[in-house]
């Protein structure tokens, strides 16, 4: 790409930091309302290669809040969406594209196949999550976790901090229960609100399974930032 559309990120962190993100391969898995954000900024900040994955498609409730979500893409793969429009900030940028469902038994094999330099989680069920997270720390790869963004809206309340320290957040509450085993053994970076949940913002799903909650774009948004700018800043 023509002319140094990466000066002005220069001028902040510097040619070494610049070139160790030109030369990362970063995971992110879930690319909804935190993971899609934190994909695009990382991608403007110059990082070089992407693995994306996600199993969904654009659903028309995804408008208001994720990158992928127009009403020109409902029904498309959020990873297709993602990955072209990763190609339209920097052409050059490798995207390696795993429409999937992660789980204990398939996250090995997608570790084998890159040399990841971060990994982002933006999942938003729990033991994906828990194996996810697990996995990184056997290899020794740095990770940043989204914790829960919904049913809050004050931005003054997002923190960046240790999973084990983290308060007021339903989804972080139980990937502690999951990972007990591993308090004092490891640390966990996470995006997290110290929000109270509004409950009136949670009401059941009449189809059943997972209730529906209440989110807003410039909070999750902002989960995403917080999640770019650590990994920036950490790489």
């Amino acid at each position: 790409m023509a002319g140094n559309w990466l000066q002005r990120g220069t001028l902040l962190i510097g040619e070494e930091k610049q070139e160790r993100l030109r030369n990362a391969h970063l995971l992110i898995v879930g690319l909804g309302g935190v993971g899609s954000w934190a994909a695009e900024m990382l991608c403007r900040a110059g990082a070089g290669a992407f693995t994306i994955v996600d199993a969904d498609t654009v659903d028309i409730t995804n408008i208001n809040r994720q990158m992928p979500a127009l009403a020109s893409t409902v029904g498309m793969p959020k990873c297709e969406v993602v990955a072209e429009r990763l190609k339209m900030i920097n052409p050059e940028a490798k995207i390696t594209v795993k429409q999937m469902f992660v789980d204990k038994e398939n996250i090995p094999a997608m570790f084998d196949e890159g040399n990841f330099s971060f990994v982002v989680d933006a999942i938003d069920t729990l033991e994906p999550k828990g194996a996810l997270i697990r996995e990184c720390w056997r290899r020794e790869i740095k990770i940043i976790s989204s914790m829960g963004a919904g049913a809050k809206c004050n931005l003054a309340d997002i923190r960046t901090g240790d999973l084990w320290k983290s308060e007021h957040c339903t989804l972080a509450k139980n990937v502690r229960r999951l990972l007990r085993d591993a308090r004092g053994l490891h640390k966990l970076p996470v995006v997290y609100s110290m929000e109270e949940p509004r409950k009136e913002a949670i009401r059941p799903n009449p189809e059943g399974g997972k209730p529906i909650i209440g989110s807003l774009a410039y909070f999750t948004a902002t989960f995403g930032c917080h999640i770019a700018e650590y990994v920036i800043k950490n790489i």
